[in-house]
């Protein structure tokens, strides 16, 4: 799991940078995705995108190579979320309203993405004792999942959004969800990185005892 949590903690670093990036250098747009749209900002979305891609599989990898029973359901989670992320990548968001299939694609392969992480999350945390590590898993996917709802809502595309003045805001939302939803990834490999460095003492502990038993 070292060497996996390594690769995933990076990935969540560049596509973090790459946010950054887009942020503070390109000019502003709606949504993050719409950043591939302008001029030089194409690469950085693509690389964010496959960094986080490739930091969900490095974490489903580490997974299945810790506790391959428990987190299976997990590992099923981030597979479905690295193949959005790999499909937003492939086929970029329209201008605007969506009218094309590559549009259409990048619509449905990111609400995969949004609604994947935050189950991942609770899924590898459920049941764990409630250390401060797990009780951040936790905490960050329920705050992914309630940044997602309240962007939904806000969408100009949803019938709710005049209600409630989401236009004007909801751009900031799905940053929200976005910036949510990487920190996820790191606290869920930095939890579970934590567990296997626990365990192995406490087995090493356990050993002697159960040396004394089977001899008796």
């Amino acid at each position: 799991m070292k060497a996996a949590g390594h690769v995933t903690l990076a990935g969540a670093l560049v596509a973090l940078l790459a946010f950054a990036y887009a942020e503070l250098v390109l000019p502003a747009r709606p949504l993050v995705s719409d950043y591939a749209l302008v001029p030089g900002g194409l690469l950085p979305v693509v690389i964010g995108m496959l960094a986080l891609a490739a930091a969900c599989l490095s974490l489903a990898y580490g997974l299945a190579a810790g506790e391959p029973g428990r987190t299976a359901a997990t590992r099923v989670l981030l597979l479905a979320a690295a193949g959005g992320l790999m499909l937003s990548a492939m086929f970029p968001t329209d201008a605007s309203v969506i009218k094309s299939l590559s549009g259409e694609i990048h619509r449905w392969a990111a609400a995969v993405v949004f609604t994947t992480l935050p189950v991942a999350g609770w899924s590898l945390a459920r049941g764990r004792a409630p250390l401060p590590r797990w009780n951040a898993v936790k905490a960050l996917s329920v705050t992914s999942v309630l940044a997602l709802g309240v962007y939904l809502a806000a969408h100009p595309a949803s019938f709710t959004s005049p209600w409630i003045g989401g236009e004007s805001y909801y751009g900031l939302l799905e940053r929200a969800l976005v910036l949510a939803e990487i920190g996820l990834i790191a606290a869920m490999t930095l939890a579970f990185r934590q567990r296997q460095v626990t365990a192995v003492p406490l087995a090493a502990a356990d050993a002697p005892a159960r040396d004394e038993r089977l001899a008796a």
